[in-house]
């Protein structure tokens, strides 16, 4: 899961629960993706959901518990906001059972990724503002790094996005200069750094998922603030892409949000009205689009994109005509749609597995997010 932000100090500000929680987030989206008001939801609810919260989160508008990723058997990772503004990562065992954790130094963990064996990644940042990316074994010992060429300004430095099986890491750094290259980080240590053909300004090669072979899926923008998707595959070879109907004005494109095991990659496309629409990329380049039932078509309304599981089942969110957010899961042409009990400002879906667990998080009327699985 799902990280990259509107504004990088807005990663600790955490001002307000918003759609994409933090490895969703896009840099130049021109939407706002937080509802004002719920709108009853018709679709049945036809699984069991549980809500959760850390011990320690906080309980005001913009704190509270945003899980980010979910294992095979139904672990679950993220962060929450205390009290006093802070980020902490957490695990939530399949019991229930919640483990916080910080790296050592950090005033701001942010968990991103989750391991079938228990390992975590992500990132935290120093007492400078300067961020760095940490691996947690499943019996909580932590490692940092920091990807070679990373900046040492405040809010420069190293941001984790995805964790394969074989403990392979994918993430982006901000250089001296403001400049943003994506990285991957073998198992033992070793980097390498890209940047995606024709990326320009600061916003270059955003990795966005990994899968089991060591295959990239991200998103880039141009010298317009266009945003386009990319493949990196395992040789490191990049091929870049668009979904057809994406807008070409700044701030809109192509982004993608998560890659399979078969090679599939998730994503959305904002067009030139600024709507939300969803796509899936075969294995062969072929894209599909697709927009969820229900879903608004004004500006700031639609389909967005979360997670894409081994056997291409679709988690993601859409806004409705009343701009209320709701979560949905299934393939194109069949989607289950759903809101968390509770949910007062939208139910944001962040991963899901291949037996269709769904985690992710919701907003209460007093703008507190609050952590939920839905179970099949």
């Amino acid at each position: 899961m799902n990280t990259e932000r509107t504004l990088i100090s807005s990663r600790f500000a955490f001002a307000q629960f918003c759609v994409a929680v933090r490895r969703k987030a896009t840099l130049a989206l021109p939407l706002v993706l937080c509802t004002l008001g719920r709108a009853p939801l018709g679709n049945a609810q036809d699984a069991r959901i549980v809500s959760f919260d850390v011990s320690g989160a906080g309980a005001a508008s913009g704190q509270g518990t945003v899980p980010e990723d979910i294992g095979p058997t139904g672990e679950i990772t993220g962060h929450y906001v205390d009290a006093g503004g802070m980020w902490h990562g957490f695990l939530r065992a399949a019991n229930g059972s919640i483990t916080t954790f910080d790296p050592p130094g950090s005033t701001g963990t942010a968990a991103v990724g989750l391991t079938p064996s228990g390992e975590i990644t992500g990132d935290y940042t120093d007492g400078s503002y300067l961020n760095h990316g940490f691996l947690r074994t499943s019996s909580g010992a932590i490692t940092t790094f920091d990807a070679p060429g990373g900046g040492t300004s405040a809010y420069q430095g190293t941001y984790v996005d995805s964790i394969n099986p074989s403990r392979a890491i994918a993430g982006s750094y901000y250089d001296d200069n403001w400049v943003s290259h994506g990285f991957l980080r073998t198992s033992g240590g070793d980097f390498t750094t890209f940047d995606a053909p024709g990326s320009a300004s600061t916003f270059v090669a955003f990795p966005s998922g990994l899968n089991p072979l060591g295959a990239i899926a991200g998103y880039w923008s141009d010298a317009s603030n266009v945003y386009h998707g990319y493949l990196r595959a395992s040789d490191g070879t990049i091929a870049t892409f668009d979904a057809a109907g994406a807008g070409t004005g700044a701030g809109q494109g192509t982004w993608s949000s998560s890659i399979n095991p078969r090679g599939e990659i998730l994503g959305y496309y904002v067009d030139e009205s600024n709507v939300g629409h969803g796509f899936l990329r075969g294995s062969d380049g072929s894209i599909t689009t697709y927009n969820v039932p229900g879903a608004g078509t004004a500006a700031g309304q639609g389909t967005y994109t979360a997670d894409l599981n081994a056997f291409g089942v679709i988690a993601g969110e859409y806004a409705d005509v009343n701009n209320a957010w709701h979560g949905y899961l299934g393939k194109p042409g069949s989607f289950t749609t759903f809101d968390v009990p509770g949910d007062a400002q939208g139910t944001f879906p962040q991963a899901n597995t291949s037996w269709g667990a769904v985690t992710g998080a919701y907003a209460d009327a007093n703008g507190v997010s609050h952590g939920f699985l839905r179970i099949p």
